[in-house]
């Protein structure tokens, strides 16, 4: 599933196609007739956390990638797109995502501030919404969209052993500075992987995520699906401290 700077790449790799109309469209999306969208113009691209969102003057086009999604510009895969579009300068193929029509204002549904990657970003309110859910367990509360838009399972996993933080430590029970580094953290590592990513060097900067041995300690990871998100976590239990009703 690509994280939210992932989707900021995609976004600055498709500006070529802002102000230009459809000239043909397609897919087997069920959310829209994509042959309608031929002659309309396209006005620009945004994004939200892992939301891609295709902006024309009356509606918006959202596209998740969810866990097996994908896109081709200019080009095309073996499989059906999902969404074609056609444009006199290059076309946008989109894969196995889920494609949803938004006719409401975009600032009506979307919280910018919560985007770890927005320029409107804010820690207080993210630090704000962690206080209101103090049984939150760490490993969810930044996999929660709504508190850290854009961060996936790979940043989840950096954020903790950076921070120290084990995953399944309750927010409420995490001093006020551990929670701050932990908003911090989740921006400054996005940053980072949005640089890495850029560079191609993403794998190489990974010091937790899909590891064996804890580069501090020397000692095995430990590696258990974790929390309502139940998604795959990897953490040292000798240097990631565990704030919980016990400490």
């Amino acid at each position: 599933m690509p994280e939210g700077p992932s989707i900021v790449i995609l976004k600055e790799a498709v500006q070529q196609f802002t102000n230009r109309r459809v000239i043909e469209a397609g897919g087997n999306t069920k959310a829209l007739d994509a042959a309608t969208l031929a002659g309309q113009t396209l006005t620009g691209f945004k994004s939200w956390g892992k939301h891609f969102l295709i902006c024309f003057p009356k509606f918006t086009i959202r596209i998740h990638f969810m866990l097996f999604g994908s896109y081709r510009i200019n080009e095309h895969s073996d499989r059906p797109p999902r969404l074609h579009l056609q444009f006199e300068n290059g076309g946008l193929n989109f894969y196995a995502c889920s494609v949803k029509v938004i006719d409401e204002s975009l600032d009506d549904i979307y919280d910018w501030s919560a985007d770890v990657l927005s320029p409107t970003w804010s820690a207080k309110k993210a630090i704000q919404k962690l206080k209101e859910k103090p049984a939150l367990l760490a490993c969810d509360a930044l996999m929660d969209q709504q508190l850290f838009a854009g961060v996936g399972n790979i940043i989840k996993n950096e954020v903790l052993f950076r921070t120290r933080i084990h995953p399944l430590s309750v927010i409420g029970k995490m001093p006020s500075k551990k929670l701050n580094e932990l908003v911090a953290e989740a921006v400054n590592y996005s940053f980072d992987f949005l640089e890495w990513k850029k560079e191609f060097t993403l794998k190489k900067h990974w010091l937790a995520y899909n590891k064996k041995i804890c580069p501090r300690d020397h000692v095995p990871f430990n590696r258990a699906n974790t929390g309502k998100s139940n998604r795959r976590s990897f953490y040292c239990n000798i240097c990631q401290a565990l704030y919980n009703n016990d400490r």
